[in-house]
């Protein structure tokens, strides 16, 4: 029943959200479309951004699954973006209001825990600091989040996969590369 709930009000939160701005959308708003009181949306939510937050974590759980290897970590970005080009109006809307730091939050979760992933594979057998890890996880999370930040900006129009084509072209072998220079068991 608690998932139901949350997805009706997302799926209120959308319809909204064609109605008028994210800043304007009040908890009262979200509720009567819904049809839950507000102590309801209140016992899930501390807010409309906490809201916002969760549907772009559940979309990108989805769109994430089992796709956080180094040879599925392009299935997983492309993944991401389809599935931020499916929900287009909702991001479109949120980040072009003052919600646009739980987009930019929510990518940059996914997209580290897909990259965490790939790195911790790609050093098996290698012996690297976790800081060293989480470094190039992380430089890799900032160059995916501003690549995707710029293709929502632009209004999403390059294919997504051919987006992913020239990333992947572009970082093909790095990762390893970078393992190898801060392995410590040389």
């Amino acid at each position: 029943m608690s998932q139901m709930t949350k997805r009706a009000l997302v799926a209120s939160l959308k319809e909204l959200l064609e109605e008028k701005p994210l800043e304007k959308i009040t908890v009262t708003d979200l509720t009567d479309r819904c049809g839950v009181n507000r102590m309801t949306f209140y016992y899930h939510f501390k807010d409309i951004y906490d809201l916002v937050e969760w549907a772009c974590i559940e979309s990108a759980t989805r769109a994430l699954a089992g796709q956080k290897t180094y040879d599925t970590w392009q299935q997983g970005f492309l993944q991401i973006l389809q599935a931020v080009q499916k929900d287009k109006a909702f991001i479109t809307s949120v980040y072009h209001s003052i919600g646009r730091e739980h987009i930019e939050n929510y990518l940059y979760r996914v997209t580290y825990d897909l990259m965490i992933g790939v790195v911790e594979e790609k050093a098996a057998g290698m012996t690297v600091r976790p800081e060293d890890k989480e470094f190039i996880a992380d430089f890799y999370k900032y160059a995916f989040v501003g690549l995707t930040l710029e293709w929502v900006r632009g209004g999403m129009k390059q294919d997504p996969a051919a987006l992913v084509d020239r990333v992947s072209t572009l970082i093909h072998g790095d990762i390893t590369k970078s393992l190898n220079t801060c392995r410590i068991d040389k």
